[in-house]
């Protein structure tokens, strides 16, 4: 698989698409999650923008 999807590559460009966002919210994050050190006193929330 990996070989025809270097070989089409070659031919064309390829737009490939996962479903890394529902990958991440298997992980239940909260907002303190997305906040770190350097958010942890932003005034709005993070979770969901």
């Amino acid at each position: 698989m990996v070989n025809s999807i270097f070989e089409a590559t070659q031919k064309r460009i390829l737009i490939l698409d996962g479903a890394m966002g529902t990958m991440i919210q298997r992980h239940t994050l909260e907002e303190e999650h997305f906040r770190g050190e350097r958010f942890a006193d932003w005034h709005t929330d993070l979770k969901g923008n």
